[in-house]
């Protein structure tokens, strides 16, 4: 008999590994993705937002669909399907006051709006159990692009410098040998080691959908030729349903590859129990064995997204204990890409459905790009421009 510890990591685990098995053999084979270095420029910079997700709630009593976004709207710029296929009209699909955050569906919409109860199913109906914490059915799981057809995508101005948890600040001492490759030019090759999140879960390029956006990994590369017009080598090791314990018996095949810079990216399969203590060990652990082998190699240590704070299997409090525990890791040539103080902002100010990926712990396009803006803006400096070739 499992203990609920370990049957909740056991769940995390098949979620991770089998969607990310499930696509493996059908990756699309062209991409139709145009890079962007508008939606790739950190969000909490400029006066702009593009790109963002939200998912409209329709209230079951007064009939009203309505969404919010991160910042107060003072110019709604476009407002697409997260296909990018429909352009919705003001007034005919939406409506909103400038000042809000808010916006809201009339009658006659043809924007896809969900209810509350459309985004739970009955107990042990699917494949994972996904156990709600108000004990009330489970949280619907999306394991391909099930929740970025309900999701719209929300392009707007407002007020500059809103945003006021703390972001990630370009340092040009802390990954020095990483950073003069990519200003000399010289080919840098980086390793991504993870969980489903790294491997691309859920961004819709790795389901083979609309707008077939690449996940992070890739999406870091791009913005990093764009910047500096160097090779840029991206070798990813993740593996679905993968923690920390799994990482420390990656050293030899990450060493194999022979990086310069590594990104360690874990937590979320640790959350359902693993005490933070024993996280930053096996972290520390993973690290130590590379550089005994890669002396000069730098790494940047990715601290999760947050899960859905709705599913029992995720101890919440974990997730800022893991940041800190990479935080006390950091040092020369070690720096940390914090989404988890990101993220968890996110879910103060609006919804999981808004910015997930498969409903419990993945992002979606959105958040694949907000994990490429963490990471990049701790290799390119602050409003500097990425252009495009």
């Amino acid at each position: 008999m499992l203990s609920r510890t370990k049957s909740a990591s056991y769940i995390l685990a098949l979620i991770g590994g089998l969607a990310a098995l499930d696509l493996h053999a059908q990756a699309p084979t062209r991409s139709q993705w145009a890079f962007s270095a508008e939606q790739l420029r950190p969000f909490w910079l400029g006066e702009v937002m593009e790109g963002e997700s939200v998912l409209f709630i329709k209230d079951e009593k007064t009939g009203e669909s309505r969404a919010s976004v991160l910042f107060p709207i003072q110019k709604l710029l476009s407002v697409r399907s997260a296909t990018g296929e429909v352009q919705y009209e003001e007034g005919r699909d939406y409506v909103w006051k400038a000042g809000s955050r808010e916006i809201a569906i009339p009658p006659g919409s043809r924007i896809t709006t969900s209810t509350p109860d459309s985004l739970r199913r009955p107990a042990k109906s699917q494949r994972y159990r996904l156990t709600r914490r108000d004990g009330n059915g489970e949280i619907y799981f999306g394991g391909k692009l099930e929740y970025h057809e309900l999701q719209t995508i929300v392009s707007y101005a407002h007020e500059p410098v809103l945003w006021k948890t703390p972001v990630p600040k370009f340092d040009p001492s802390a990954l020095p040998h990483t950073l003069d490759k990519l200003r000399s030019r010289i080919p840098l090759k980086v390793v991504v080691l993870g969980d489903s999140i790294s491997t691309g879960c859920n961004a819709s390029g790795w389901a083979d959908g609309k707008p077939f956006q690449p996940a992070y990994p890739e999406l870091v590369k791009r913005l990093l030729h764009e910047k500096y017009k160097g090779q840029v080598e991206v070798a990813n090791l993740s593996v679905g349903g993968k923690d920390s314990a799994w990482a420390l018996t990656m050293v030899d095949k990450v060493v194999e590859a022979k990086p310069d810079l590594v990104l360690l990216a874990f937590g979320m399969n640790d959350s359902s129990g693993r005490p933070a203590r024993d996280f930053r060990d096996k972290i520390a652990a993973t690290m130590k064995g590379i550089r005994e082998k890669r002396t000069e190699v730098e790494f940047i240590l990715v601290a999760t997204m947050v899960g859905n704070p709705d599913w029992v299997a995720l101890k919440q409090e974990l997730f800022p204990q893991y940041r800190d525990a990479l935080a006390e890791l950091c040092g020369p040539g070690v720096a940390l890409a914090d989404v988890t103080s990101i993220w968890t902002e996110f879910l103060r100010l609006k919804k999981d459905w808004d910015q997930t990926g498969n409903g419990v712990n993945h992002p979606n396009d959105f958040g694949h790009r907000v994990y490429a803006q963490v990471i990049s803006s701790l290799l390119i400096p602050s409003g500097e421009p990425v252009g495009v070739k």
